[in-house]
C-alpha cells in the first residue's frame, strides 16, 4: 500500500497535495518550519526538521513511507541531499518535483553568479537601491556591502534584528507584474538580486526588471545528486501510478 511523504516548499507542492488527497492516497505533507503560519493542506501535516539524513531515514522506516517526493525549494540543497541519502539508506523510491529554471530572454540584463557570496561581490561599489529577492536565510553576507539601500521581502515579519539597515516588506506571493513594477518604482530599485527558482510564482520580479531595464544578479541553483525528476504534478501522479485528470 502506498504511503507518500511530500517534502514541501514550492507552490506546486500544494497542488500535488490536493491531487494526492483527491486520489485517496495515504500521504503526509512535511514543512521545514521556517514559515510561522504555513498554508493549510488537505493532508496530515508535520512541521520541522528530521535531524539530517539519518533522522529522515528513521522517519521513513517508522512511518512506513513507501514513496518520497522532494518538492522543496530549488535552493533547499541540504534537505534535497538528505532526501537522496535517506532514500538510498531505506531503499525508498524518490522523485523530485523540480521547476524548470528561468531562461534569459531578450531584454534581460543578467549577471549570472554561482552563489550568494558571488552575488555580494557583483554589486557595485557606489551606493544604490537594491532589492534582495532571495529569502531571509541568505541575506547575512550582504552586510559586507552596507552602503546600499536594501529592500527585503519576507512572508513573516523578522523576529531578530537584521544584519544591516533595510526596508522590509511583509507579503506572501505569488506576485503580479503590476505589483512588482509598482514596488520597484516606489522603492527606486536600481539593482535586483534573485535566485533562479523557476516557476511562475516569483517570476514577476524578473519580468518587471526586464520592463524597467534593471540589472539582475541571478544566483544559479546549487548542484545536487542525481535523482529522478518531474516537472509537473501530472508526472508525479503517474510515477505514483495514481494518475488523475487535473482540474476534474
Amino acid at each position: 500500500m502506498t504511503r507518500a511523504l511530500i517534502l514541501g516548499g514550492i507552490a506546486d507542492a500544494s497542488l500535488l497535495a490536493a491531487e494526492i488527497a483527491r486520489a485517496g492516497i495515504d500521504a503526509v505533507y512535511s514543512y521545514g518550519g521556517r514559515t510561522r503560519a504555513p498554508a493549510d493542506q488537505p493532508l496530515p501535516i508535520r512541521i520541522g526538521g528530521f535531524g539530517g539524513a539519518s533522522g529522515l531515514a528513521d522517519y521513513v522506516r517508522r512511518e512506513g513511507i513507501t514513496h518520497v517526493i522532494d518538492a522543496t525549494h530549488p535552493f533547499a540543497a541540504e534537505m534535497s541531499r538528505n532526501a537522496v541519502e535517506a532514500c538510498a539508506q531505506t531503499d525508498t523510491p524518490l522523485i523530485a518535483l523540480e521547476r524548470t529554471p528561468w531562461a534569459k530572454a531578450p531584454g534581460d540584463n543578467w549577471i549570472e553568479v554561482s552563489d550568494v557570496n558571488a552575488a555580494v561581490a557583483a554589486l557595485p561599489e557606489t551606493p544604490a537601491p537594491v532589492f534582495l529577492g532571495i529569502g531571509r536565510q541568505h541575506i547575512a553576507p550582504f552586510a559586507a556591502r552596507p552602503q546600499h539601500a536594501y529592500t527585503l521581502r519576507f512572508v513573516d515579519p523578522p523576529e531578530a534584528p537584521l544584519p544591516f539597515a533595510a526596508d522590509v516588506i511583509v507579503s506572501r506571493g505569488p506576485f503580479t507584474l503590476d505589483g512588482e513594477l509598482a514596488m520597484m518604482r516606489t522603492q527606486g530599485i536600481a539593482w535586483i538580486v534573485a535566485r533562479n527558482s523557476g516557476g511562475d510564482g516569483a517570476r514577476a520580479k524578473i519580468d518587471a526588471a526586464r520592463r524597467l531595464g534593471l540589472p539582475v544578479i541571478m544566483i544559479s541553483r546549487p548542484k545536487l545528486p542525481e535523482r529522478l525528476r518531474a516537472e509537473s504534478v501530472t508526472e508525479v501522479m503517474q510515477w505514483l501510478d495514481h494518475r488523475t485528470p487535473l482540474g476534474a
